[in-house]
């Protein structure tokens, strides 16, 4: 796969589809392409920083309710929307659904690959914060329920006496506790261990929100 990354173009004109695939690849980038929504959500997404260059106006699906479908189903790599029609409520609704950039048609070369090459980056982006999501989440599985009740007291500033006092137990206890909890965690300090829990808590608020079906983008 590329370094530089993976631009799904998605428009039903395959002089467009063409025109677009040799612009991204003559800088670096590997481009998929795809006739109608139903095509592009037939395919499997290989796991790499990618962007969605998006047609508006699409036989069946168009470009907006499939934008909608990705969003639903928690695919959320950022999306370009292009048109020919300049229409502004398309691109406002667009926009606020979380499009990343709207293109008017014809397009500008350089247009396109500067909204690609900062949806690319913004993708690589998340996906990294996603992998150490996941790596936390993962450190976090191996702890036991009264590790976990531990760890969550250390990070709300809570001192060994004051845990022992919450969950009945010894102080000498709680400090084996910890120490086993801080090692499986893979940190030296109450302070890493606050900024792991923080993130892990945001992250979790993060997907919450985005399920009860608020656009958070």
């Amino acid at each position: 796969m590329s370094d530089e990354g993976l631009v799904h173009i998605v428009d039903d004109d395959p002089g467009v589809r063409a025109g677009l695939s040799s612009l991204v690849r003559s800088v670096g980038y590997l481009a998929r392409l795809y006739g109608s929504a139903g095509e592009f959500l037939e395919s499997e997404l290989p796991a790499i920083p990618s962007c969605l260059l998006l047609d508006v106006r699409l036989p069946g699906t168009n470009g907006l309710d499939l934008q909608d479908s990705l969003r639903q189903r928690g695919i959320d790599f950022p999306v370009i929307l292009m048109t020919g029609y300049g229409d502004v409520q398309m691109s406002v609704r667009g926009m606020k659904a979380g499009a990343l950039d709207f293109l008017t048609k014809p397009l500008r070369h350089q247009d396109v690959l500067d909204a690609i090459g900062l949806a690319v980056a913004r993708d690589r982006e998340r996906r990294a914060a996603t992998q150490k999501i996941d790596a936390i989440r993962a450190r976090i599985r191996v702890l036991t329920p009264r590790e976990r009740q531990v760890m969550d007291l250390v990070a709300a500033g809570k001192m060994n006496k004051q845990i022992a006092s919450d969950l009945g137990l010894s102080q000498i206890t709680v400090k084996m506790h910890r120490g086993s909890l801080m090692k499986k965690m893979g940190v030296r300090s109450v302070a890493e261990l606050v900024k792991l829990v923080e993130a892990h808590r945001l992250a979790d608020d993060g997907e919450q929100h985005r399920g009860s079906g608020v656009v958070n983008f």
